[in-house]
């Protein structure tokens, strides 16, 4: 991101404020369940992919993908026409996680999906169906390359990489970067990109100038940032 002093570019774009969720109305009966009774299991079915491997997603959900030529196609056709994709962006595993462990690399990558017709959208619309809401996108792309890959919920790959990552910072570095992962826990990759790091800095420290004054200039706090994320996707299922 920019420097204020420096090119006068805008940092970062104002978050947008979040349309308000309707107020349900009142129930004459409200229906409280009993917690003691266990939840219905999420009911899954398998598809089988081009190399006759399966892979599993929720039934229950109801979606809607359209291919790069802008015809209605099913899960089953999107998951396999992004299986045939994936290897045309890298090569392995190894690879995907280079990738998508610099915020700069991983939004050439998602351009890259999206050019060849699996825009972010529809990729988070593949995260609900394969049942993994609490994770990362990097884990459904793995996923989706490699059938045996377990995922990581965002907590736990957060939780894992804190030791590795905070023997490298100061405490105000580590202060900032808990305040980071935080977020990314609770909304996602997202909180990950560069373009966010403006905001995220106004959020925490109240101007990008008491950042600066805690963290140091702006260079060390990019690389910061981006160092840090390195550490985090290193992290693997137990």
């Amino acid at each position: 991101f920019s420097d204020p002093e420096g090119d006068g570019e805008p940092l970062g774009e104002e978050p947008k404020e979040p349309k308000p969720y309707p107020t349900p109305e009142p129930t004459d009966s409200p229906i409280i369940s009993d917690p003691s009774e266990p939840r219905p299991k999420k009911q899954k079915i398998k598809i089988k992919l081009r190399n006759g491997k399966e892979r599993e997603i929720q039934s229950m959900i109801s979606t809607s993908f359209w291919s790069a030529d802008g015809k209605p196609i099913s899960s089953e056709e999107f998951l396999n026409n992004l299986f045939g994709e994936l290897p045309k962006l890298f090569k392995d595993e190894e690879e995907l996680r280079k990738l998508w462990s610099n915020p700069l690399t991983r939004k050439i990558l998602l351009e890259n999906l999206d050019a060849a017709g699996f825009p972010k959208d529809d990729l988070l619309t593949l995260q609900k169906l394969v049942d993994m809401e609490k994770s990362d996108l990097y884990d459904v792309l793995e996923y989706v390359f490699n059938g045996d890959y377990i995922a990581m919920t965002r907590e736990a790959r957060a939780k894992a990489a804190e030791a590795t990552i905070f023997a490298l910072l100061n405490d105000k570095q580590k202060e900032f970067i808990s305040f980071v992962l935080s977020k990314y826990i609770e909304t996602g990759v997202d909180e990950l990109e560069q373009e966010k790091l403006p905001i995220l800095l106004t959020n925490k420290y109240q101007s990008l100038e008491d950042a600066k004054e805690i963290l140091g200039d702006v260079a060390n706090i990019s690389k910061l940032f981006i160092e840090f994320q390195e550490h985090l996707y290193k992290q693997k299922a137990a």
